[in-house]
This record gives structure tokens, sequence and C-alpha cells, in this order.
């Protein structure tokens, strides 16, 4: 088998084809996807533990994805897209081809005049109800307690969505370059967990 490429170069974001996953990785899995990656750190990890699975790194910064193409270089099942996140979700995913999204510590835009930012939106929850397949998971963390409150609302008002209890598994995860820096600070983490459901009828 010929050595695939981890960085999914985009020409532009006229580009609106759905990916080819299979492709991509030169087989078939299940597809695990990390929303804003940074610098791949938990993307590689995850990836290491899961070998069975696809993990797909989405990254809008130049320098961000560089650093993670330098971490999967010889890590079969990890690739990274150049993108915006939204973007990459709404159009470029195909519908229910995603078995778990991860949106670990989003910008969390604290100051007011600039929340219009936050990525999790409405739009945004439509946007994974489509690309995840049934019964699939989002997996979210932040350190920020007013982001958590609006996240929690937003998932517990949307049809396609059950809020999951707590998990053990939770403390499995690998620790996000975020993640490491908030516990040494000593600040509390919240996690919410979502799987995809059917809407109400």
């Amino acid at each position: 088998m010929p050595t695939l490429s981890p960085v999914i170069e985009l020409v532009s974001e006229m580009q609106v084809a759905r990916l080819d996953v299979a492709e991509l990785f030169g087989r078939s899995a299940p597809l695990h996807v990390d929303l804003g990656c940074g610098d791949g750190s938990f993307l590689c990890e995850i990836a290491q533990q899961f070998p069975k699975r696809n993990f797909l790194g989405i990254e809008r910064l130049t320098k961000r994805v560089e650093k993670v193409r330098c971490k999967a270089e010889k890590i079969e099942n990890v690739r990274v897209l150049r993108a915006d996140t939204l973007f990459a979700v709404r159009y470029l995913l195909s519908k229910n081809s995603v078995e778990t999204f991860y949106l670990l510590f989003p910008d969390p835009w604290p100051k007011r005049r600039h929340q219009f930012r936050r990525i999790f939106t409405r739009d945004f929850l439509e946007a994974i109800a489509v690309a995840l397949e049934k019964h699939g998971i989002l997996r979210i963390a932040t350190d920020q307690l007013d982001y958590f409150h609006q996240i929690e609302r937003l998932s517990r008002a949307h049809l396609q969505f059950q809020v999951l209890p707590r998990s053990p598994d939770d403390a499995f995860l690998p620790v996000t370059k975020f993640e490491k820096k908030f516990r040494d600070q000593g600040a509390p983490i919240y996690r919410l967990t979502l799987r995809k459901t059917s809407p109400v009828r």
C-alpha cells in the first residue's frame, strides 16, 4: 500500500466536495474527528490507543497543522485537515459518517462583546447531528463555566441529542495541552457527552 500523507490540503473553501474518508485513510474504519486539534497531542495519542479506528483532526492554523504533521508521520490512522471547523463539518464530512466528535477546550471568547464568535451554537449542533452516525457521540470539555452552561442549555434543547451521564471512560482519555495547563492551575474542568438520537415525533 502506498504511503498516504497525513495532511489533507484544500485548494480553498470553494472546494465543497465531500471527503472520501476510505480513500484518505486507505481503509474503511469507524471515524473519530477532533475539532480544533491544536498541536495534535490528543489526536495522536488517542489514535495510538485505538488503532482500529480512523482519526481526523481539523485545524485552521497552518503552524498547528505542521505540528500535527510532524507528530503523525508514523501513525497510520491519523490525518489532519487544514480548514475552518464549522465549514468542514457542514460541507466536507458526509452524512452519518462520524462515530465520535471531540470538541475539547474550544476558544471561549470570554469577553461578552466577542461571545458571538463561539463555535458552539444551534447551527453547529445541527451540522454535527447530520455528520454523526446513529447513536454517535460528541464529547465536549471546557474550563469556562459560563460557556459550559451555554453548551449544556443548547444541548438539552436540541431534539436530536441526549445528554449522557458522566462515564468512567472520561478518565482514560488522553490529556490535551490545554487541559494539562488548566489542571496545573487548579482550574475545574467541565465535561459533557452527547449522543445522537432520533427526533421526538
